[in-house]
């Protein structure tokens, strides 16, 4: 399983594409990083803080949501104490969003100031957004620039074929210039992707996927377990008696009276990834 992944999740235009990021820098006076806040560090390209640079950077944990309050308001500090500014926010719904735009003004106030000072206050702003597979960039996106949606007419110095969307308030996003994808040599990095559907179920063995957020549940959040399912005394349980003990719950047998643990896997991920199993987050 894990070489499938490996082979899944090392596509060979990562190379191009952080070329073409690099390229496209000197267009933009900030990035934008879309994360998943149930994993705000799994869910990042790790070569990233060596891609942008000193480019000024607002980081959105997306589908907050879905994830633990607490870890996602501690994940904002810390990424507050290394000089970024995160915000939480859910880019199908819009929640959080309404901040976007004060936030970019505040995080460029500098570049603002100077742009005022040389008789340019309008200045646009330009952001560029970035972000792995599955995260919300394009719903994000979507979301911002509405009816402009439309690419925003060729200006000198654009780089020709950058998708360029005008969101106003003076502001404008460019779409990253081809897809980050994460890299990760430590497997784990790659089954906490995988519960969020970043990596395609059809690769994956679905009940091992399973047992090891059972796993993860078990030990930081058996109470979103016992209300879910209504079982009880797992704490001690390996995984896969648990999986066995929430099918038996749900009645899902097969002939012969054996548990379909397949059938409970998917309709755990499913559950898990509606939100239905409460707000977890599974990078602590």
């Amino acid at each position: 399983m894990n070489e499938k992944m490996t082979v899944q999740w090392f596509p060979g235009h990562m190379a191009k594409t952080r070329r073409l990021i690099k390229e496209s820098l000197p267009l933009v006076d900030a990035v934008c990083e879309i994360v998943d806040a149930r994993l705000p560090e799994s869910s990042r390209n790790p070569e990233i803080d060596e891609i942008v640079g000193g480019k000024p950077r607002i980081i959105l944990l997306n589908k907050c949501d879905l994830a633990d309050d607490s870890a996602t308001a501690l994940r904002i500090k810390r990424f507050g104490e290394s000089g970024i500014k995160a915000l939480p926010v859910d880019c199908r719904s819009g929640k959080g969003l309404e901040k976007f735009g004060d936030a970019v003004r505040d995080l460029l106030k500098d570049k603002i100031k100077a742009n005022t000072e040389r008789g340019m206050g309008g200045k646009t702003l330009r952001v560029m957004v970035v972000g792995i597979p599955n995260t919300g960039k394009s719903s994000f996106i979507n979301r911002m620039a509405g009816k402009n949606r439309a690419k925003v007419a060729d200006k000198p110095g654009v780089t020709r074929g950058n998708q360029w969307f005008s969101i106003g308030q003076g502001i404008e996003l460019l779409d990253t210039p081809g897809v980050l994808w994460p890299k990760f040599e430590d497997p784990e990095v790659g089954f906490k992707l995988s519960f969020i559907g970043s990596v395609k179920d059809e690769i994956l063995d679905i009940q091992e996927i399973a047992v090891r957020l059972l796993a993860v549940m078990r030990d930081s959040y058996p109470g979103n377990l016992s209300e879910r399912y209504k079982i009880e005394g797992f704490e001690d349980m390996e995984p896969y008696e648990i999986l066995e003990l929430i099918a038996a719950k749900r009645g899902m047998l097969l002939r012969g009276g054996e548990y379909d643990t397949e059938r409970c896997a998917v309709m755990l991920l499913d559950e898990y990834r509606d939100g239905r199993l409460g707000k977890i987050t599974l990078d602590k």
